[in-house]
């Protein structure tokens, strides 16, 4: 509040615990990182002192704030903000189109079709009994807390796949193509509650609820987030109407050829194949028009002017 008053920060809000716990440190200096070994380093941190962590990836050089934090399974995390440099383009002139979705994570105009890892069948079932057993626990009492705990640990192993993925296959897409087409998805709008209001309540809320939880899953945001950061200037985000109906064979648009989520079957020129793939080849076309202003990424190419990004090198 004195610094409130001060008008050196904002006023102060309250906080629940548990959530976004952690704190940053800014003016770092290079004496306040060390590395003790192979697997592990240590960190200076004003009032605590010399705090061991695992060393994960080399700390960048020149870093000046880093940020720790703790998240709901109990792990907590020093990560030190800096702007990766962009991966160079392999100046091969291939265009790729990238077509999200539910059942297939992303599916490749090549033909690939790649799913996010999820939760094993065992640890699904082992997840239901768990919100069983949180529903009949008493509030605020210690079996709660130690249920809450247990879910959110298979919570976070769940993420912890999905962000792996994510970071993988970006990657893996700025190495191999030069341009990169996108359906330009509204996924907030998508993902936003069917409930409605009191007057007018919604319909098939659980039903919507439950492809909200699905998308979410598929990491469609942080797949394009990263692409933009890794291979910038060389992602396209195409409008996706009616992607997923034309042919990419004859162009014939028709909402009867998809006959299934799997299945595209033209009833104008006979070509059959997988819906998804079908749909990325009319997004790898449209973004291949745009290739010439969608350029970038050369190897001499510096980092561009965004906003930084938290790199964790240590866990």
């Amino acid at each position: 509040m004195a610094n409130f008053v001060a008008g050196t920060h904002g006023r102060p809000g309250f906080r629940k615990r548990g959530k976004h716990e952690g704190f940053r440190i800014i003016a770092v200096k290079a004496t306040d990182i060390r590395r003790l070994s192979r697997n592990v380093g240590e960190v200076r941190i004003p009032k605590a002192g010399w705090i061991r962590f695992r060393w994960s990836r080399p700390v960048p050089d020149g870093v000046k704030s880093f940020r720790v934090t703790r998240d709901r399974a109990g792990r907590w995390f020093i990560a030190f903000a800096a702007i990766p440099q962009p991966i160079a383009a392999p100046r091969t002139g291939e265009v790729a189109g990238v077509d999200r979705g539910v059942t297939v994570s992303a599916a490749l105009s090549t033909g690939e079709l790649l799913i996010v890892p999820a939760l094993r069948d065992s640890e699904k079932a082992r997840l239901l009994r768990l919100v069983r057993k949180l529903a009949r626990a008493m509030r605020r009492s210690k079996r709660r807390c130690a249920v809450k705990a247990a879910i959110a640990r298979l919570k976070a192993r769940e993420t912890d796949r999905r962000k792996d993925w994510v970071e993988k296959t970006s990657t893996q897409l700025a190495q191999r193509f030069d341009v990169i087409g996108v359906e330009n998805l509204k996924i907030r709008n998508m993902t936003r509650s069917a409930r409605g209001t009191k007057d007018a309540p919604g319909k098939n809320v659980r039903q919507k609820a439950g492809l909200n939880r699905a998308v979410l899953a598929a990491g469609w945001g942080g797949l394009v987030t990263l692409l933009e950061h890794k291979a910038p200037g060389r992602v396209v985000k195409v409008d996706p109407a009616f992607t997923s109906r034309r042919c990419s064979a004859c162009g014939i648009v028709d909402r009867r050829a998809r006959e299934s989520q799997a299945v595209f079957r033209c009833r104008s020129c006979g070509f059959t194949g997988n819906a998804d793939v079908n749909a990325t080849r009319n997004i790898r076309d449209i973004a291949a028009g745009h290739a010439v202003n969608a350029r970038g990424g050369d190897r001499d190419a510096g980092p561009v002017n965004r906003e930084p990004r938290l790199v964790p090198p240590l866990a």
